[in-house]
């Protein structure tokens, strides 16, 4: 059992797969002899060779087509986009081709592929380096989007995304890859995709939230526990398909609800979220759900970008104002 951070968490179980499952391979920019840009592939090309892990052009169209491609002849790519504001030349192969496969051939041909790509902001990057863009792809039916906040979630949901029949969008908050460290035991065993997990019990409001935010998140709990308010945190982790069953059954009990998120507030994950309370929890709600995000602006630079990011102080204030609703 190992103590390791997030992004030691998925090098883990790209190793586990690779070592397991000859169909399995990896491919990006910088990928294998440098083990890219965060080190998430680190000593995976002397291990496993470099027809496993695959350094290609920089190319990012190319990148997604080829591994469509090779997803849809019976491989289980696993490419990166080295940050997610450099995904948008993947999006025609992704959109138009990966999430249509298998209504396209009806169900002939599958595309079990994944796309990891590190996303978020707090670490000073520059511009496209820092986009939360996570509602472009929940949007697109035939798609997962996965979003791990642990080093364990990172570990058990990066294997489910690689043995899932279709295509997964795995989206790696950079700014807690090396934040905090876990125990992760390297044993194969994945975890559940399409369900939150239910990371704090409380009976006074529902927090719900995914990613880097989840720390935020879980220091706003511990400070609402000195104001005698028990708080619920609620990790999505799927964002696509979203489980709005236990998110309902956590409002049915707390009767309050904050959504947290790092993207801007229109047309969010938040946003669904908050319209499907309202639409099939509105007799459970003692007050409107409030949801505290990143701005309707492009991410600043670093400058500003503390000014951005929702903070403890402004999920604090959120729930206080949901709390004096009677």
């Amino acid at each position: 059992m190992a103590n390791i951070a997030m992004v030691e968490a998925v090098s883990l179980a790209l190793s586990h797969e690779l070592e397991h499952d000859k169909d399995v391979v990896i491919l990006g920019e910088d990928v294998g002899i440098n083990g890219g840009v965060f080190r998430a592939t680190s000593g995976l090309a002397q291990k496993f060779g470099e027809n496993r892990v695959i350094d290609t052009p920089l190319a990012e169209a190319m990148i997604a087509g080829m591994t469509v491609g090779l997803a849809t002849q019976g491989m289980k790519p696993v490419a990166e986009a080295q940050f997610l504001g450099f995904i948008f030349p993947m999006f025609e192969q992704i959109v138009c081709h990966a999430a249509r496969m298998r209504n396209r051939t009806r169900g002939r041909l599958t595309c079990p592929l994944v796309i990891r790509a590190p996303f978020g902001g707090g670490i000073h990057a520059p511009e496209h380096h820092s986009e939360s863009i996570e509602s472009m792809f929940a949007h697109t039916p035939g798609i997962r989007v996965v979003i791990p906040s642990s080093p364990s979630r990172a570990y058990g949901l990066l294997l489910a995304a690689i043995r899932d029949p279709d295509p997964v969008l795995f989206l790696e908050p950079k700014r807690i890859y090396r934040l905090v460290k876990e125990e992760v035991v390297n044993d194969g065993e994945e975890l559940p995709l399409d369900m939150c997990f239910e990371l704090r019990e409380g009976n006074d409001i529902t927090l719900v939230t995914w990613g880097s935010m989840v720390k935020e998140t879980l220091e706003a709990a511990d400070a609402l526990a000195k104001q005698d308010i028990s708080a619920e945190v609620i990790d999505v982790a799927t964002v696509s398909p979203i489980d709005h069953d236990t998110i309902a059954e956590s409002v049915k009990k707390t009767g309050r609800c904050v959504i947290i998120q790092e993207a801007p507030k229109h047309c969010s994950v938040g946003s669904e979220i908050a319209a499907t309370l309202a639409e099939n929890s509105l007799y459970s709600l003692m007050a409107p759900v409030k949801r505290v995000a990143g701005y309707d602006v492009i991410m600043p630079l670093f400058k500003l970008e503390k000014k951005y990011m929702p903070t403890v102080g402004r999920i604090l204030k959120a729930v206080n104002e949901v709390m004096e609703v009677s």
